[in-house]
C-alpha cells in the first residue's frame, strides 16, 4: 500500500473515531457525565487503595481499560477522541498499526479490577476504534477490596462503593440483626465510617459511668434507640425531609445531629432536640431557598447585562 493511500486511511479512521465521540456526546446531552472518560485520580480518592504492587508486563483486555490518569478530558468514555488537536498523534499510532510496526507497551494502573491509562492513551484509543481485544501493558496494581464492574459510569462506581461500605458496616457491626433496621442508606461514600464513629463516641460516654466496659452490641443498640431514632422522629415530626429532597433520612440525621451539636456548644447542653429541629427547619426552610433563588436570578441577570455591554 502506498503512503498516500495509508495517509488517507488514517485520516478516515480518525474522523470516524472523532464522529463517534461527537454523536456519543449528543446522545448524552442531558447527562454529559455518562459520556465522560473516568479520571483515575477521582477513582483513587473514592476507593482509597492501601498500597501499590508492580505487576510487570501483562496482556490486558482492552474492554477493561476504563479511564485515564491525565488525559480523561481528551477522550470520551469509549476512548474516542473529542478534539481535532489529537489528530496528528492519533494518526501516527494508526499508521503504525496499518504498517505492522510494533509499538512499545502502554502503562496502566489496575484498581478495583479495571485499568486506567498512565501512558498510551492514543494507543488505547486506536485499539478501541479498531476492535483490538487485548494490548500489551506494564501494570501497577493498587490494592483494594472493592471490585468495580466493567462499563460503569462514575456515578455507578460511586454507588458500587457505597453498597460495599454498607455491606461491610452491617457485617462487622451486625447492625441489622441488633436493631432490625436495614434502611441506613446514603448517597455518598464515607458515611458509614461516620456512623461507626458516632457509635464509638456514644459507647465512650456510656462507659464513663460504668464499672465494666459495655459490649459493642449494646452500644450499637443504645445508639440506635437513644440517638439515631429520636433524631429521625424529629425529622419526621417537623417534616424536614421536604426541604432535603433527594437525601435519605440517614443523611438528614447527619446534618441535624451536627447542627444540634453546634447549637449546644453555643447555647449550652440543655438545648433540646426539638428546638434544634425547629431552628434547623426554619434556617433551611422554604423562605431561605426562595431568597437564595432570587439572589441567584439577580446575579444571572447582572451577568447577562455585563456580557452584552460593548
Amino acid at each position: 500500500m502506498g503512503l498516500t493511500y495509508l495517509s488517507s486511511q488514517t485520516d478516515d479512521d480518525f474522523y470516524r473515531a472523532r464522529n463517534k465521540a461527537f454523536f456519543n456526546e449528543l446522545q448524552h446531552i442531558l447527562n454529559p457525565e455518562e459520556a465522560t472518560l473516568i479520571s483515575f485520580t477521582d477513582i483513587k480518592k473514592l476507593l482509597k487503595p492501601k498500597n501499590e504492587v508492580y505487576k510487570g508486563m501483562q496482556v490486558v483486555p482492552v474492554k477493561l481499560i476504563a479511564g485515564s490518569e491525565g488525559r480523561y478530558k481528551d477522550f470520551d468514555n469509549h476512548f474516542f477522541p473529542k478534539s481535532n488537536f489529537l489528530k496528528a498523534r492519533w494518526e501516527r499510532v494508526d499508521m503504525a498499526h496499518l504498517t505492522d510496526v510494533t509499538l512499545p507497551p502502554i502503562s496502566l494502573y489496575e484498581l478495583g479490577g479495571l485499568y486506567f491509562v498512565r501512558d498510551g492513551n492514543h494507543r488505547v484509543s486506536v485499539a478501541k476504534m479498531k476492535g483490538i481485544e487485548a494490548i500489551d501493558a506494564e501494570v501497577v496494581s493498587l490494592q483494594s477490596e472493592i471490585k468495580l464492574k466493567p462499563g460503569s459510569t462514575k456515578e455507578e462506581m460511586i454507588r458500587q462503593v457505597i453498597n460495599y461500605e454498607k455491606r461491610v458496616f452491617y457485617s462487622e457491626t451486625n447492625f441489622g440483626d441488633i436493631t432490625d433496621c436495614w434502611c441506613l442508606d446514603f448517597n455518598s461514600p464515607g458515611q458509614y465510617d461516620l456512623i461507626y464513629n458516632h457509635i464509638l463516641i456514644h459507647k465512650y460516654y456510656i462507659n464513663m459511668n460504668q464499672t465494666e466496659e459495655i459490649p459493642m452490641e449494646d452500644a450499637v443498640l443504645s445508639w440506635y434507640r437513644n440517638v439515631y431514632t429520636p433524631v429521625i422522629e424529629a425529622v419526621r415530626k417537623y417534616r424536614i425531609s421536604r426541604r432535603f429532597k433527594g437525601n435519605t433520612e440517614s443523611e438528614i440525621y447527619v446534618f441535624l445531629i451536627k447542627y444540634w451539636d453546634e447549637l449546644k456548644q453555643k447555647m449550652g447542653n440543655n438545648f433540646s432536640l426539638d428546638a434544634a429541629a425547629r431552628d434547623f427547619k426554619k434556617k433551611y426552610g422554604r423562605r431561605t431557598f426562595i431568597h437564595l433563588l432570587k439572589n441567584l436570578r439577580a446575579k444571572i441577570h447582572m451577568m447577562s447585562i455585563l456580557k452584552n455591554q460593548p
